[in-house]
This record gives C-alpha cells, structure tokens and sequence, in this order.
C-alpha cells in the first residue's frame, strides 16, 4: 500500500530539488526563461516612434560606393563631425573605435611619397597641410562627442580617458560589475577633445542573442560607462552618474549583497539587473532611425533632423561585419542596438525582471505544487491533470499580463516544467501503490476467480460486495460420460491428476476463448461467455471453445493422456444465450461471482439432450442464430426439456465453415432431408434418408428408429414434431 509519509517525503524532494537547481539557475534552465522572455517581446514589441530625439548616420553601402571604401580618411570623419555640430546634435556617439592613426591623410601620403630628388624639392616648397587626425580631434573637440572603446580580457598599456564621475549609494557598485583588464581604445589624440568614453561590449548570450547591455562595466578597479550611458549624459549635460545598490535607502537585501538595482543618468532613472545590465526592450528594426552618411556630406538632411538630437555614428553595410541579432530580428546592424537602448531610457519604457521575481516565482511553485500533490493524493490522475493544467496556464496568463501591463518579466517557464514533473513523480508513485494494492487483490483471488474476473476486481474493488445485474451471455455446460464409474475404478493418487490435467486443458481453451468458468462440479465444468466484459462475439466464442474443446480432448484421448484401465473421456456441452443474473451473490460471510436464472438451467438441460442424440455438442437456436455463418451447422430437431414447456429448437456444430469436410456436408445435407420427411410426415421417406448415414451417425440412427415405428404404428391424433425429454 501506498505510504503518505513516503509520498510527503517525495513531494519534498522533487519541490526542493526544484528550488535549489533554479537558485544555482543552470544554462539550460537560464535558456527556458530567456526563450520566454523573447516570445513575449515577439508577441508584444516596443513601437517605434520616429519623434524619438535619437538618429543614426550609417556609414551604408550606398555611402561607401559614393565616397570610397572603408576606412574612410579622418578628414572626411571630421567633415561629418563638424556637419553634425553646425546643425545642433545634442550629442555625437561613435560607434567605431580610432585605433591606429590615419593613413589616408594628404600629410601622411607626402611623407610616404620617394625621396627622389625632384619629388622632394617640389615637396619642400608646400606647406604641410594638417593631419587628418588633427582635424579629427579638432572636430571632435569642437562637438558633443562620445568616443566608443572595446573592453578586452587582454591588458592594455592603457586605459581610455574617464570623462565622468560615479556615486553610490548602498553596497560598493564596482564588486558587482563584469571585469576586463584592458581595452582598445581610440588613440589619445582624439581622446582628449571628446566629452565622453563609452564602451561598445554586450555580454553575449548562450545563443549570441542581444538581450542586455552592460549601462556599467570594470577595467581593473575603475568604472566605466556604456556608449549608450555616455551619450545620454553629455546629450543631457550631466557630469555623472548615481548608482543604486543593496543596502541603499529603500532597496531590501535581507542581509545579502543582491546587486545593483538602477542608474541615475541625467534625469533619467534605469533599471537594471544586479550586474548593472539594463533589458532591451525592442521594436523591430526601422530604416527611419537611419540617416545615409553621403547625404549629411552632401548637405541632403534637413537641420530638424539632426537639431537637438542624439546622433551616433555606424555602420549597416554588412561587409564591415557589424550585424547583431536580437530577439526580434535576425540581423541589426550594432549601432541600432545602442540607439534602441537610448530611445527606450530616453522614453521611459523599460523591461524589467524585479528583484523579487525570483521569490514569487519560487512561493508559487511551492504553493501551487503542495496543492498539486494533495490533489493527485486525494482525488487521482485526471482531476490533478486538469488542476495542473489550470495553474500552468494562469502562470503563463499572469506571466503575460505582468509583462504586457506593467513590462515586468516573470517566468512561467520554470514553474511549469517542475509542475509538470511534480505531477508526473507524485502520479507515478500513486499508480505504483494502486498496482500494489491490484496485485494483492489479484494474489488473493487468482486461483478462485477466473483472471478476467481478477482483472476486472483489480480495477474496481467496489464491486466486491453483494449484488448483480442482468446481462445477455452465452452459458457452457460441460460433463464427462460415464465418468462416475470411470472414477470409482481409480485410486485417489490416480483420479487427481486425471481431473488436474483435463480441467487445466479445458480451462485454458475457455479462458482463450473469452469465457470465465464460473464453477467446477465434480467433472463439469460451468461456463460464462459475455461477462463480467461485453463480448459482442461471445456467441461465436463459445461454439468455438466447444469445438477447441473436442478436439483437444481427442488428441489427449489419442495421447494416451487419459487411457486408464481401459477407459477414455468423452465429453458431452451444452451452450444457451439467453439474460441471466451476473455479479457476487452468496452470504455476507462468502460469496461467489456467479451466474444464476433459466438460461443457466437450459444450458444444463442441452449438456443432458446430447446422450439422447448421441452428440458432443448440443446449440440452442439462440446461440446459432448469434454465432452465424461461421459454423457449418445442422439442425437436429425441436425438443421439449424437463421442466420446461416450451419447444426448442437444437442444433449441432460440425465444425468451423472453413474447415468442413465433404463427409459433414452430405451427410448434413441428408439429415435435412430426412428430417424434413420426418416433419412432414413422410416417415417412410424420412427412413430412407436417415438411412444413408445411419449405421455411422448415431442422431441419424435415432430418427430412423422413431420413423419407423411411426410407418406400423398408427399416428396419434395430437402428434408434433417435438421430441419430448423425459429425463435430465
């Protein structure tokens, strides 16, 4: 039997197994929650709205086949630079990094030129233009700019230039920021006219998905902030940032350092995960966030475009290998992605993953999983399923709601995996006990019961109670002839193992056959086709045990199996469908499943009529009809049984149709013909046609007696063709 404290102490350890492995929070369970996540955003993306004071000069294809491939000379860049300060950004951000000085300069080219002698006099008498880096740095001075920087593993001879100054409140920010001990940086020429330095890193996914970017990051012991944070402040004027982390006024660590909560950029507030990751919030990818970089040089743009905005600067042109993918789009150029990350701090419409997501979603697998255990206890599978499959599903409603109303980000994913784990344990565990308990009921009763019968109690041990019902079924009757005198010549050693090996054969090809022997009296045996199950074919079923039957006591017989002191069995059946009462019915103290009523009875009777006939098998008209053309069939006669006063009509089976020989169907065909004669009065006839088989067929060899006797004697006046049984 199922043990509850057993059961407690599983429900234990699936539900705390579940909570120790999502606070450890594995990639693949990471995988699950970020697959969620992405989803929603599918279903629901952030709109663009193209009044956003954030703009993109893309460095396109069409830019590069206008003005030459990359990289572009520096002059150019500060061309472009300068464009955008004359029309009044607010901030300039490139997303490019000036590592190397430029090579494309007119400077840079005549100090390459050979050092021939005319070439070097002609050189000697030009001034030497300025370099295009100088022009660059001139530029970038003379703007808004933010300078991009690549965070590496690698150290670095050195670092970038900071530009801006951090506070924080709580726990010290910097121990809860990714670390990189160096960076590539553009050179310090241009560094030190620039307004900003930002670092152009995202913390890749398992998947190289975008889903976050670093607001902050280490290199060494010193913050740094992102290009997107840096952009923000010199658009806005700040000169810093005010970071918010555990243990700050307001933020509840219950004793642990949990991290960073959010970022002060200006006048906007962020927020962010512990690392001081912000979530992005997509909209798709959008031409009208992109101004084509040959347009601004060839004074195209409208100044509104450009005036007050915060302008990065990129590339979409796939050749420089600058495409990212979000959860969104399959491939975005880099630079979208820090401009998506300003438009939405910009606007205010953040994602967020609350600090005590986590918690919630752990009491509610918890809560929901103690009730889903108590409801597979108590009440089994299907109503614990459908309870099961409500909680996933408000999780997934309530998960969606959160995010679609308030763009919180909670995952329903985990909860319903350990759920749906949860179920299939605790089921598991009760289907076994109930086995347990089946197999008990099976072991107490299989040698009693027919294993249909077990089978049957096994599944439903209610019906272990007085009572019954009234059923259509086809009732066996079987005896062994003579058998009495047979068993008062054996030894009770002798005697046993006979009716052992006989009953277990006969048993067996009943049980086959989809019957259930009911009883066993002496060397009769009682059975039941068409219950405790429904048998449309129980009809057929039972002619063809009985035939199965015959046979098989014939091979036994020809075996020597039962040739004791000169004896052989021989059996006689008899087969009735008729309504019968069904089901357990005896005294408080013991009972039987049994079956009782007149189609009982007259199975018996026919068992009796077959040593009249002479027969094995003796079919009522009932079973016949129901049993069908799949019997090669004759008609032996109408009878009238003891007890009885109704008429029968009887038939015998010869065999199955696919196996009758041309003997059975002449002499078949002879018997209805005689026994037509016989009917109609021609007993003359009649003694002609049972003639033919009579000295080989014992019912033919009765009716020519009786029609015989019929031609001398003198017909009663109230004569029918019943034959009336006068004994059982």
């Amino acid at each position: 039997m199922r043990s509850l404290r057993t059961y407690i102490l599983l429900v234990a350890v699936v539900l705390v197994s579940a909570y120790v492995l999502r606070m450890f929070d594995p990639a693949p369970v990471a995988r699950l929650r970020l697959l969620a996540f992405d989803t929603y955003q599918q279903l629901q993306p952030r709109k663009y709205d193209p009044d956003v004071a954030v703009r993109i000069i893309d460095i396109d294809e069409a830019s590069l086949a206008r003005l030459g491939q990359w990289p572009w000379p520096r002059s150019l860049i500060a061309d472009l630079t300068k464009r955008l300060t004359e029309a009044g950004a607010a901030a300039v951000a490139f997303d490019l990094v000036f590592v190397e000085r430029d090579r494309m300069s007119l400077a840079d080219l005549i100090k390459r030129l050979p050092k021939e002698t005319t070439l070097e006099a002609l050189t000697s008498k030009l001034v030497e233009p300025p370099s295009g880096d100088q022009m660059l740095g001139e530029a970038i001075a003379a703007a808004p700019a933010v300078l991009g920087f690549i965070a590496t593993p690698q150290p670095s001879a050195a670092l970038p230039m900071l530009h801006a100054g951090f506070a924080t409140t709580g726990d010290d920010a910097r121990q809860f920021l990714p670390v990189f001990a160096g960076a590539s940086a553009s050179i310090a020429e241009l560094q030190r006219g620039a307004k900003g330095s930002g670092s152009l890193n995202w913390i890749p996914e398992y998947d190289q998905i975008v889903r976050h970017l670093p607001l902050l990051m280490r290199l060494g012991d010193q913050m740094y902030p992102s290009l997107a944070a840096e952009a923000i402040r010199v658009g806005q004027g700040a000169s810093g940032y005010l970071i918010k982390a555990s243990g700050a006024s307001g933020e509840e660590g219950f004793g642990t350092k949990t991290g960073i909560t959010h970022v002060r950029i200006g006048s906007a507030i962020v927020p962010t995960g512990a690392h001081g990751q912000m979530w992005l919030r997509f909209s798709h990818s959008d031409r009208r966030r992109f101004i084509p970089a040959w347009t601004l040089l060839e004074n195209q743009v409208a100044r509104e475009e450009i005036d007050g905005r915060i302008v990065l600067v990129g590339t979409s042109a796939p050749g420089l290998f600058d495409l990212r993918a979000t959860p969104l789009d399959a491939a975005v150029a880099g630079v979208e992605i820090h401009a998506q990350a300003i438009e939405q701090i910009l606007l205010g419409e953040h994602l967020r993953r609350p600090d005590f997501a986590t918690g919630v979603e752990l009491s509610f697998l918890i809560l929901f999983g103690a009730l889903l255990s108590a409801m597979v206890y108590r009440a089994g599978a299907i109503w614990s399923a459908l309870l099961g499959a409500g909680v996933i599903a408000s999780a997934l409603a309530l998960s969606w709601l959160a995010f679609a109303r308030c763009a919180w980000l909670f995952d329903p994913v985990y909860a319903a995996f350990a759920l749906t784990l949860l179920f299939i344990c605790t089921s598991v565990y009760v289907h076994l006990g109930t086995e347990i308990e089946r197999n008990r009921i099976r072991t107490a009763f299989t040698h009693y019961l027919a294993p249909v019968l077990v089978e049957e109690l096994a599944r439903h041990p209610e019906k272990l109670r007085l009572g019954g019902e009234t059923r259509m079924v086809t009732l066996y009757r079987s005896d062994l002839a003579k058998f009495s005198g047979i068993a008062e010549t054996l030894r009770p050693d002798e005697l046993v193992p006979l009716m052992n090996e006989y009953l277990s054969a006969m048993t067996e090809i009943i049980m086959r056959h989809g019957g259930f022997v009911d009883k066993y009296i002496g060397d009769a045996v009682d059975g039941v086709f068409g219950a405790p199950l429904d048998d449309a074919n129980q009809a057929l079923n039972a002619v063809k045990a009985a035939l199965t039957c015959q046979k098989r006591l014939r091979e036994m017989n020809a075996a020597e199996l039962f040739t004791l002191r000169g004896q052989v069995l021989h059996q006689r059946i008899g087969l009735h469908t008729g309504e019968a009462i069904v089901g357990n019915i005896g005294s408080r103290q013991r009972f039987n499943y049994t079956v009782m009523g007149d189609a009982a009875n007259l199975a018996s009777r026919l068992e009796g009529a077959n040593k009249v006939y002479g027969t094995s098998i003796l079919v009522s008209e009932a079973t016949a009809d129901l049993a069908g053309a799949e019997i090669c069939w004759r008609e032996l006669d109408v009878i009238q049984v003891v007890g009885k006063a109704e008429h029968i009509r009887i038939y015998e089976p010869l065999a199955l149709a696919t196996e009758q020989t041309q003997l059975q169907a002449a002499s078949a065909a002879a018997y209805a013909e005689g026994l037509a004669r016989w009917r109609a009065k021609d007993f003359a006839g009649a003694v002609e046609s049972f003639g033919c088989f009579a000295d080989c067929d014992p019912p033919a060899r009765l009716f020519r007696e009786r029609a015989r006797k019929l031609v001398s004697d003198r017909l009663p006046d109230n004569w029918l063709p019943v034959n009336v049984l006068e004994t059982k």
